[in-house]
């Protein structure tokens, strides 16, 4: 247990440590190497470079070195990433036998050429912040992720955590808090978009002697990684924001509903509520006031059902996880059948900044209806696959193009998928609308909680539409026909008309059903599953008339509808093809045309990827 006097001693203390790696030297050679422990980057042996960077530093028993394993830095594509400060060098690719480079070109003042970035205008850039990737970000969300160690309380402390905390409950009354969150504009970065403030405010409102604080970590939609990567690189900031919440509404206890599939993040929520109940920030009469909160952690089983609030709260109750009839609404009636607060985890991120800063400051952020920032996990066929944080208001263009580093493999955009299977496709005529609640609405798409998958010229729109489909079929809980049936219903018509058994009017059933199932379903999951389709059908329709009228597929995805052909100008006879057809359905001489025989080929497309001479194509 520590009193609230040594939690500010700890903070003074770590104040140095901090500052070193905000590029301010303070007149010290300390150096701190930052690699990433996120997820991706763990993937590709980041751990075993931080046990070989800390083995290096202490068999030369440098001292002036620290080693430090933080969260994910964002530029994904890159890693395992290694950031040195206070120089700000950045490193990509970084492999665990190149510890000893690091280690010696530290020593010795020299940068490693050979692992430094190339940029999206292929310059090498040595130092993070002149890399086009984060030149047009602000972080607020993931302020500490990459700059802290996640599984170290102090660290946290030290960059001002807990200190919103502490100025809630000192300094601030119940109504205050929730005055300024709901004076910020701070809006619900699940999906809805509703205001945090007035989400808090009825909660409060609400009477009841046991009242509930959750965090939405069930984070399902494809492609996305937001929520894990946050919990991954700053669990404290979590639940430094639950317990503000808590104060602010009269609750005592908080759960997280975090997904099994995020080992890395669970772990780290483990430690930090470990951390934080030894140093007496969760528990009993709080740094000496009446206000007792405490947090749990409840590991969802993987459906994307329960992304939904009541669903949610039934699957913590130990029930089946299903949504319910509302209202009567989660802030009167929700967990237990008691008043309950559900935020998200990046909507939570958000919160001890808007304390600390005020609300004025992050009303300056953003767009008049979408305050702030938001998360967005880019991914797809995208050259800077990764985590990115930007004011609302930029447009889907300076995203994709000057973030993400344009469409990769020299390939033309063709549309980018927002919100997850909820969301819409929004297509290239669309790329300079500002990304915000509004306007995204405005063109058939939504936010959501901030997957973008970028497609390019190669994707097939309705097997696009066909495969979110496929996917809200299976996570559909089946409790209300319309999603239950209806989704099926469309499921069955897309996967014809991708088969090249479309027929005259399978557009029109599609539109139908889809109004019907928006119109009935019960919960978010049905009410949204159209989406792709509608979206789709708005912007791409002549893509679905060739499917059903000219049974033809424009992009050459849809295998029932193409044929892979061999341009007999362009063979060489190398062979390469039929030594690689798993059916052997190429044949001919060698030093001559191939050919395939179309009733032997299963369109799979490996002759394609394999022939040196771009010979072979579908058609």
């Amino acid at each position: 247990m520590k009193s609230l006097e040594e939690i500010r001693e700890i903070r003074n203390k770590m104040k140095d440590t901090i500052e070193i790696r905000k590029n301010n030297a303070l007149g010290t050679n300390e150096k701190h190497i930052l690699v990433c422990a996120g997820t991706g980057c763990t993937s590709s042996n980041s751990l075993e470079l931080i046990e070989n960077l800390k083995k290096e530093v202490q068999e030369k028993h440098i001292e002036n070195i620290r080693v430090i394993k933080t969260g994910c830095f964002g530029l994904c594509a890159k890693g395992p990433i290694v950031v040195i400060h206070p120089d700000d060098i950045f490193y990509s690719h970084v492999q665990p036998e190149d510890a000893i480079d690091i280690v010696n070109g530290i020593q010795n003042n020299e940068i490693i050429t050979r692992l430094l970035c190339k940029d999206v205008d292929d310059k090498i850039v040595e130092k993070i912040h002149d890399l086009t990737f984060y030149k047009l970000q602000q972080r607020i969300a993931l302020k500490n992720c990459g700059n802290i160690n996640p599984e170290n309380i102090d660290e946290y402390i030290g960059n001002d955590g807990y200190l919103a905390l502490e100025k809630a409950l000192f300094e601030m009354t119940p109504l205050d808090v929730i005055a300024e969150v709901k004076n910020s504009g701070l809006r619900g970065r699940g999906g809805a978009g509703f205001s945090t403030g007035m989400k808090w405010e009825f909660a409060r409102n609400s009477e009841s002697d046991v009242k509930y604080v959750l965090c939405n970590a069930d984070e399902g939609d494809p492609g996305a990684f937001m929520d894990r990567s946050i919990l991954e690189g700053d669990p404290h900031a979590i639940l430094e924001a639950m317990m503000i919440a808590g104060y602010a509404i009269g609750a005592s206890k908080g759960y997280i509903y975090v997904r099994a599939e995020y080992p890395i993040a669970v772990h780290r929520l483990e430690v930090a509520i470990e951390q934080s109940r030894d140093y007496g920030i969760l528990g009993k009469n709080i740094w000496g006031t009446n206000f007792n909160f405490d947090i749990e952690i409840r590991l969802g089983a993987g459906a994307f059902v329960c992304g939904e609030e009541t669903a949610l709260m039934r699957s913590i109750e130990g029930k089946r996880g299903e949504p319910r009839p509302r209202p009567p609404f989660p802030a009167v009636k929700g967990l237990f059948d008691k008043p309950t607060l559900l935020n998200n985890v990046e909507t939570y991120a958000n919160i001890a900044q808007i304390i600390l800063n005020g609300s004025q400051w992050y009303r300056g952020i953003g767009t008049e209806t979408s305050k702030g920032t938001k998360v967005f996990a880019l991914g797809g066929n995208i050259n800077n696959v990764g985590l990115v944080e930007v004011p609302m208001g930029v447009t889907l263009r300076q995203i994709i193009f000057d973030i993400g580093g344009g469409i990769s493999n020299n390939k033309e955009f063709k549309a980018a998928q927002t919100g997850g299977p909820s969301g819409g496709c929004i297509p290239k005529e669309c790329l300079d609308v500002p990304i915000d609640y509004d306007s995204l609405a405005s063109i058939g798409s939504m936010m959501g909680s901030g997957g973008l998958i970028v497609m390019d010229e190669t994707k097939c729109m309705v097997n696009i539409a066909k495969f979110f489909m496929e996917f809200i079929v299976d996570e559909s809980c089946g409790k209300c026909p319309p999603c239950r049936i209806g989704t099926k219903r469309m499921l069955e018509i897309l996967t014809r008309i991708t088969e090249g058994k479309g027929e005259e009017g399978d557009i029109e059933r599609l539109e139908e059903l889809a109004r019907n199932i928006k119109a009935s379903s019960l919960c978010g999951l049905g009410q949204t599953a159209p989406n792709s389709i509608l979206s789709t059908l708005k912007y791409f329709r002549d893509e679905y008339e060739a499917h059903i009228k000219e049974k033809r597929c424009p992009a050459g995805v849809c295998k029932a509808m193409t044929k892979v052909v061999i341009d007999k100008e362009k063979c060489k006879g190398c062979s390469i093809c039929a030594q690689n057809c798993p059916v052997g359905a190429i044949h001919g001489e060698l030093k001559s045309p191939f050919e395939i025989n179309p009733d032997i080929c299963i369109r799979c497309g490996v002759c394609i990827e394999k022939c040196p001479f771009k010979a072979i194509s579908r058609k």
